[in-house]
């Protein structure tokens, strides 16, 4: 497993990791969502490799004044789900957030299906909102001090 940057190249092949994973974990509506993202915000997102596939992506994004860290749009390829190249990527994540000296939280917004995953991480749930996302699709909101991330 190698995990590199995103390249302006893998974004179709998120984008299928994205569609393989909705609507178990994401609204279809989410999408567009993603080519946002890749367009204007995708500085710090990350591509896991398996033998030259792509298996899984994720990122993060510094709020305005650098204090918070935001994980954001964990991908992984269904096959690999509960093989451990989510908490790779998200340790992977951590870790390169812990070098930025100015960092102070760590924060992610998600749903109730992936939740109790960043928890394990050592996240808090702050907040929910129903149907956040889309219908079916609810907002959680968490975060912790970066350091007692796990």
């Amino acid at each position: 497993m190698n995990i590199r940057k995103f390249e302006n190249t893998d974004r179709d092949l998120v984008l299928h990791l994205l569609r393989l994973n909705t609507p178990a974990y994401f609204s279809s509506s989410e999408e567009k969502d993603l080519i946002y993202y890749f367009d204007f915000h995708a500085d710090n997102y990350y591509i896991v490799e398996s033998e030259e596939n792509i298996i899984g992506s994720a990122g993060f994004n510094l709020s305005t004044d650098g204090k918070t860290a935001h994980l954001s749009w964990d991908i992984v390829h269904p096959d690999y789900q509960g093989k451990r190249v989510g908490s790779e990527l998200t340790r992977f994540r951590i870790q390169l957030i812990k070098e930025i000296g100015s960092v102070h939280t760590l924060a992610v917004r998600t749903s109730q299906f992936a939740y109790k995953f960043y928890e394990k991480f050592g996240l808090i749930l702050r907040e929910t909102v129903k149907d956040y996302w889309a219908e079916g699709f609810d907002l959680y909101q968490m975060d912790c001090d970066i350091d007692k991330t796990i």
